[in-house]
């Protein structure tokens, strides 16, 4: 088939390694995947699709190609690949890696674009639900992957102890992820637990841009790490022996998925996307957000070794059985549909 995606930009973050993850995926599956971006917009991940790079921040229904499938996944995209599909370009599909009307101001536009096409494609049954309800939209699910880049390799040492967790830039754009009580709790975990060692993974390219990570680094005893590839953020995963995700709304919630095949034991806030995975006390710890008990489950497996092992070991087994091979199979059956 020939494919088309739009996209805005492929830099580090969980939804773009998906639309690269998936362009590969269909590249190798003999399929004729085009990417048409922004020429200045950051290519962060390797890429085997063809890149169309264009010289305007916004992809137009002319910048589309003739074929059979048109790809969004912002809802600023779609209007023009809607256009395209309705000049013949090719049948268009929205993949939501998020649901933006929750998390983005001018709620009418975004909420009024999943009135625009009919054909979305979702991440987890949680946002299935919620697409049903809100919008009356049947959308099949096409679930996020773990790279083969990620395993565990069996180097933990059992001393220090380390928890570690992902942050981005620091804003109002993130309110989402909940990092500054993210950043609390583990001001609190060093200072009850001081042999601790607390490690912050933040894209490269955040962190040199963003003044308030450069400060939080100057004024915490954390280790920071900014990994410019898979294989150094495979090592890092695989130093942790508790990883943390604080996010109260994610359509999938990556960077736990990723810990947990590393064998790293997972504590986490429920979020929505993260339920198709967790299973509360039997392959991580899950609370709601509003019981904040993010810090207690974090000292329960500092002080209980036996039970972080066996929810890291659980939690491995999970994230084994999300490959992005079985997220392209479940898009190429969407694609025939």
């Amino acid at each position: 088939m020939r494919i088309t995606f739009g996209v805005l930009t492929l830099c580090k973050g969980g939804a773009q390694r998906m639309l690269a993850e998936l362009a590969n995926g269909l590249v190798a599956r003999g399929h004729d995947v085009e990417i048409v971006i922004p020429s200045f917009a950051e290519v962060a991940y390797d890429v085997t699709a063809k890149l169309k790079r264009i010289p305007k921040a916004t992809i137009s229904a002319e910048d589309y190609r003739m074929g059979d499938v048109i790809i969004s996944n912002w809802y600023t995209l779609v209007p023009e690949a809607e256009k395209a599909s309705q000049q013949g370009k090719g049948r268009h599909l929205r993949i939501s890696l998020c649901y933006e009307p929750a998390l983005m101001d001018g709620t009418s536009e975004t909420f009024l674009s999943y009135q625009q096409t009919s054909n979305v494609i979702v991440l987890s049954t949680w946002q299935q639900q919620l697409m049903k309800l809100i919008h009356g939209l049947d959308c099949p699910i096409v679930p996020v992957g773990v790279s083969r880049a990620f395993h565990n390799d069996h180097v933990r040492t059992p001393h220090p102890l380390k928890i570690g967790a992902v942050v981005r830039r620091l804003g109002d754009e993130n309110w989402h992820r909940q990092q500054d009580y993210l950043i609390s709790v583990l001001r609190t975990i060093k200072r009850e637990h001081p042999s601790v060692d607390i490690h912050l993974i933040t894209p490269p390219v955040e962190f040199q841009s963003s003044e308030r990570l450069q400060l939080l680094q100057r004024t915490t005893p954390f280790h920071f790490h900014t990994p410019s590839n898979d294989m150094e953020l495979n090592a890092l995963y695989n130093q942790l022996h508790i990883f943390v995700n604080t996010s109260i709304y994610d359509s999938a919630s990556l960077p736990g998925l990723e810990a947990m095949k590393c064998g790293a034991a997972l504590v986490t806030t429920y979020n929505g996307g993260n339920s198709d995975y967790t299973n509360n006390g039997v392959n991580c710890l899950v609370s709601y957000p509003y019981e904040y008990y993010v810090k207690e489950h974090i000292s329960q497996l500092i002080h209980n070794p036996a039970l972080r092992e066996q929810l890291a070991a659980q939690g491995q087994a999970t994230a084994s059985q999300w490959s992005w091979e079985r997220s392209i199979q479940k898009l190429e059956q969407v694609l025939h549909g």
